[in-house]
């Protein structure tokens, strides 16, 4: 069984910063894995897809499907992660709950205020302004976390209370049911 920290927060709360410091900070060893990762390592053919050689839209159900079975094969093979996704389509949920039901999940949501968000996003430059508001304002409806956490209280504080979490194996989150 592998270990599994899910990390869910809206584009620029945090969840990249937040994965390299658990990574440098967990007991064993843990994976960082996102679909951000696949995009910026030239995984995928972002370039086309901007210029509209490709069509995203018509893709994107294919490439989260794989991204999704990939998390579960990385796990399956042993190996433990952190999993920073944005679960803002129907049945994203269902599905990894069902592929990531023989390991140990930590669902952790990871909210940011709205102005920092925004802020974060216009100095990042590399998303639509906007997205992550609207995400801060959808994502997290009707979900069961085990731990909920804000980005504001520091990175050394979020860290220390995902690891407290973690090793205390009280779980309750949407990842628990049946």
């Amino acid at each position: 069984m592998a270990q599994i920290i899910f990390l869910h927060g809206a584009s620029s709360s945090g969840k990249t910063t937040l994965a390299k410091a658990l990574q440098q900070r967990a007991d064993f060893p843990f994976w960082h894995v996102s679909i951000d990762n696949l995009r910026d390592s030239g995984v995928l053919p972002m370039e086309r897809f901007r210029v509209g050689e490709f069509d995203w839209v018509a893709s994107r159900d294919e490439i989260f499907d794989g991204f999704h079975q990939s998390i579960k094969a990385y796990a399956d093979a042993g190996n433990n992660l952190i999993l920073e996704h944005i679960l803002d389509t129907n049945g994203w949920l269902e599905t990894l709950r069902n592929l990531l039901s023989d390991h140990d999940v930590l669902f952790v949501g990871l909210y940011c205020q709205i102005p920092e968000l925004n802020n974060r996003e216009f100095r990042r430059g590399d998303r639509r302004f906007g997205s992550a508001e609207q995400d801060q304002l959808q994502i997290h409806d009707g979900l069961i976390y085990d731990l909920e956490i804000q980005s504001e209280d520091g990175v050394d504080a979020n860290v220390a209370a995902i690891l407290e979490a973690f090793r205390n194996r009280r779980r309750v989150s949407d990842f628990q049911k049946a």
